[in-house]
């Protein structure tokens, strides 16, 4: 990473380009390939439509996109939450890529060598390229001159093994990007493909039309299901069983298990406050009269110094006071806040600078070096600086704006620390330079905000935390909780000891964590290791021990009808509800009957929807009803519909008023509407059908 940097060479501006591009982008097969480099072990991880897919292999994909990450964010070390979402997400590419490649096969189609280039390093550089931070200049756009040291360099010799580190990682991260636009462009054929095969009759072309072209104004009444009370209606088991057959396909589910645990929470104790605010109290008079308050600093602190400069906005709230009416070298503290130690002490006063400056640029490459001093002369001269940076300055992207940079925050992270100094110390129109390895750039202070009163000031934090005595106290807690424990006195004992048992249902196999638990995916594993009635050992799951009970374990391809009964039963309760109230409204509308009688015999209100068709995705505001939507486009002018069953209750419709649309239907362009939403849509609906069809055995659990 540090050698990126180095290549980068402390350019004027990082603009970085964080994001979630991989998950846009990412369509490559990086395990049908490089059978010479990975020695092949018979370990699977995973079986996709008859393919087994190797865990050597998973691992390197994996290993790629964390590198990936790495260089996209510019943090060196990844959290677990992130690899999680990482781990995830290559998972699902995984599957996506296998049938992608599977259907291109049987299709014949292909990617060529020149088709690739042309993307990676030719005149149509593909967007997985150039929106890459590691690849912009000092504008933070994308440079090819970037691309092209990047790619020199990874393919040198090693000097120490630190560069054989670095260039390791370049090259995972070529290979990653590569794969990466190889399988999105096979990807864009294949959507293509699939696209063009949508044909639009003529027939289709005008029932589009006509749906969308009479929209009908509705006035309405609805007797909700929850006005019935349930108490009225019985199901009985063979009602539910009936049930559940006819529509056993929506109940599928993949192999899950259910846990009782116990946690015990790794909380400091007093022993910790007490050893914390004496390690604080230890270092209070050096930290008032050391001359290397940083190098302090750094050494104990759990934050860095980092020189920033504090405004009465952005400041700690209870350093506010003392930072803006002492000197430099006082000290204040120790305090605690927040379940920490900190003491502060003030580096400089009588800052007056402003919070952002505006700055544009000339760069020079080093071969046109010579040229700085007459420039610079030239520009205070008077010279146009927009004409001078479009004929000289490298950077293209801001020398067409006039060698527009934008504005800088002051202590922005991202740009070298000189170049911040003189930007934010010298006067709006002054002209600076600053040279690196790579040329000179030429500066000036376009605008600036208005000056504001700042201090800088070193602060040391410590935070309370369990000590390793506190740990072993709560774990030898947990451990005897554990101890010969039975599955039936579970909840009984915790109920002894106060502890609280919750409860864990459904995890599957794909789960990552338990409950979102901090490093509990051991758990998962456990659990799919053992049977019902199994009570485990201590977990430690980072800030928090657990001791569980498997509850219930499910391998069936569908679930239960016990699982799922009472769900039928309120499904089955609402369709009798809707028949009794239809009974009841039915029985009430008779000859010469409105809306608004109905209404007020039956204590309901009447409502409107206006502009409704059979495009129409809510009616009025009664949400989802796609029957109701039916039946009042359908229905006549001046009609009083018979009641009608929806979503929330039951219906009864009144048409006041129908517009025509008074567009000429034109079959060319309700054609092509009409197949462009299809094709929108047609590709990604096929990849998702095929993505339940598909046969995959997912034996990560074996392994992670």
């Amino acid at each position: 990473m540090a050698t990126l940097e180095k290549i980068r060479s402390k350019g004027v501006l990082l603009i970085v380009v964080i994001g979630v591009a991989l998950l846009s982008f990412i369509i490559g097969d990086f395990l049908t390939q490089g059978s010479t480099f990975f020695n092949k072990s018979r370990e699977t991880v995973a079986e996709i439509n008859g393919e087994k897919i190797n865990i050597a292999d998973y691992q390197d994909l994996l290993d790629q996109i964390t590198v990936f990450q790495k260089y996209e964010t510019g943090q060196q070390n990844i959290d677990e939450q992130t690899m999680q979402q990482l781990k995830a997400f290559v998972w699902d590419q995984l599957v996506r890529e296998k049938i992608l490649l599977a259907e291109a096969e049987k299709m014949g189609l292909t990617v060529s060598k020149e088709e690739l280039s042309d993307q990676l390093i030719g005149n149509n550089i593909h967007p997985m390229i150039q929106q890459r931070r590691f690849f912009a200049d000092e504008s933070g756009r994308f440079s090819r001159a970037m691309l092209l040291q990047f790619l020199n360099f990874k393919d040198d010799d090693p000097t120490d093994y630190q560069m054989q580190e670095v260039l390791n990682e370049y090259k995972k991260l070529w290979i990653f990007l590569e794969k990466t636009v190889k399988y999105s462009l096979l990807q864009e054929k294949y959507n293509v493909l699939i696209s063009n095969s949508v044909v639009v009759n003529n027939l289709q072309a005008k029932a589009n039309f006509e749906a969308n072209a009479k929209n009908v104004a509705v006035k309405y009444l609805v007797k909700p299901y929850f006005s019935v009370p349930d108490t009225e209606f019985t199901v009985t088991n063979k009602e539910i069983k009936e049930r559940y057959n006819s529509q056993i396909s929506r109940y599928r589910q993949e192999p899950n298990a259910s846990i009782n645990f116990v946690s015990f929470n790794i909380q400091p104790q007093e022993y910790d406050f007490t050893e914390a605010e004496k390690f604080i109290n230890e270092l209070k008079n050096e930290f008032a009269k050391t001359e290397d308050v940083v190098e302090l600093v750094n050494m104990n602190s759990d934050i860095p110094y980092t020189g920033r400069n504090y405004t009465e906005k952005s400041i700690p709230v209870h350093y506010k006071d003392f930072a803006f009416s002492g000197k430099k070298g006082d000290v204040a503290g120790p305090l605690f806040v927040n379940s920490t130690y900190t003491m502060a002490r003030i580096m400089e006063t009588g800052i007056m600078l402003p919070d952002s400056v505006k700055l544009r640029h000339i760069f020079l490459l080093s071969t046109e070096e010579a040229k700085a001093d007459s420039i610079i002369r030239a520009i205070r001269n008077g010279a146009n600086f927009g004409e001078l940076a479009k004929k000289y300055s490298a950077v293209k992207q801001t020398a067409e704006n006039n060698g527009e940079i934008g504005w800088i925050m002051d202590g922005d992270q991202a740009l070298d620390k000189d170049i911040l100094r003189d930007a934010f110390a010298k006067r709006v129109n002054e002209v600076f330079t600053f040279k690196n390895a790579q040329g000179t750039q030429i500066i000036q202070i376009m605008e600036k905000t208005a000056p504001r009163k700042k201090v800088k000031l070193a602060i040391l934090e410590r935070g309370v935390i369990a000590s390793s005595k506190t740990q072993g106290i709560i774990f030898n807690e947990a451990k005897r909780f554990a101890a010969g424990l039975k599955a039936a006195d579970f909840d009984s004992i915790a109920k002894q000891h106060n502890y609280i048992v919750r409860q864990a249902n459904e995890i599957y196999q794909s789960n990552e964590n338990v409950l979102n638990i901090p490093q509990s995916r051991q758990v998962v594993r456990w659990v799919f290791e053992n049977s019902k009635g199994t009570v485990s050992d201590v977990f430690e799951c980072e800030k928090e021990l657990m001791v569980a009970v498997i509850t219930d374990v499910n391998k069936s391809k569908y679930r239960s009808i016990d699982k799922v009964a009472n769900q039928i039963r309120s499904e089955i309760i609402r369709d009798k509800k809707a028949e009794k109230i239809i009974q009841e409204i039915t029985g009430k509308i008779s000859s010469g009957v409105t809306l608004e009688s109905l209404a007020s015999n039956m204590d309901l209100e009447v409502r409107s929807a206006e502009n409704i068709n059979f495009g129409s995705y809510q009616f009025g505001m009664e949400g989802f009803e796609p029957a109701v939507i039916g039946k009042a486009v359908s229905q006549e002018l001046n009609q009083l519909s018979a009641p009608v069953k929806g979503n929330a209750g039951v219906f009864v419709l009144y048409n006041y008023d129908v517009q025509q649309n008074e567009a000429t239907f034109d079959l060319v362009s309700e054609k092509q509407n009409l197949a462009s939403r299809f094709r929108y849509s047609l590709p990604n609906i096929i990849m998702m059908d095929m993505r339940t069809k598909a046969e995959v055995t997912d034996n990560r659990l074996n392994f992670y």
